[in-house]
């Protein structure tokens, strides 16, 4: 019989926060190396925001450690105004793995509750297919093609943004490019820079 899971962290969500970052749902437990949003050591989004904030792919690995700075992370996301979460908050996995592709979404999450609480939030980022696909079908607007975005109403950008997972087929300075654009545009970076 198919498990069903519930969401294993809180949102979160700084008062500050002018964007939400969404992924689909995190990878098991034994997969994580810290207690916090993409915790998987070999997915890229930590290395992405280390490249397009810091121009460094390892700002926030602890050095000699297969491990991301959690304390960094989090005071980073609340200085920049980042909200994290997921698009879902329970699931079954039709397979063990954390791959959306096998992922069923059985509750998604109510994220104009979570916009009520982040007022200044003026975009929603979902970090992946299924991540777009849930969050549109939930604001009733289109989904954007990757690395672009459309009105999702209220003053809301919706972003569609390349997945920081290596399963997806672009480089990381690719990827941090097109996540370069997107924070750009939404004035958390003060210029494009070529990476």
């Amino acid at each position: 019989m198919a498990i069903t899971e519930k969401h294993p962290l809180e949102p979160f969500l700084p008062k500050n926060a002018k964007i939400l970052m969404l992924g689909s749902f995190p990878p098991k437990k034994e997969r994580w190396s810290i207690d916090f949003f993409y915790p998987n050591f070999i997915n890229d989004m930590w290395r992405i925001m280390g490249i397009v904030f810091f121009e460094d792919k390892n700002y926030f690995v602890l050095p000699d450690e297969k491990k991301f700075d959690k304390e960094k992370i989090i005071n980073f996301c609340k200085h920049k105004g980042i909200a994290m979460y997921d698009t879902a908050c329970e699931v079954i996995r039709l397979k063990d793995n954390a791959s959306d592709k096998f992922l069923e979404v059985v509750t998604p999450t109510d994220i104009r509750s979570l916009l009520k609480e982040i007022p200044d939030c003026h975009a929603i980022v979902t970090t992946g297919q299924k991540a777009a696909e849930t969050i549109a079908a939930t604001l009733d607007c289109g989904i954007p093609q990757v690395g672009s975005s459309v009105s999702a109403g209220s003053g809301i950008r919706l972003y569609r943004m390349p997945s920081s997972s290596r399963a997806y087929p672009l480089s990381l300075n690719k990827k941090a490019e097109a996540y370069l654009g997107m924070f750009f545009a939404e004035g958390l970076v003060d210029r494009e820079k070529v990476i």
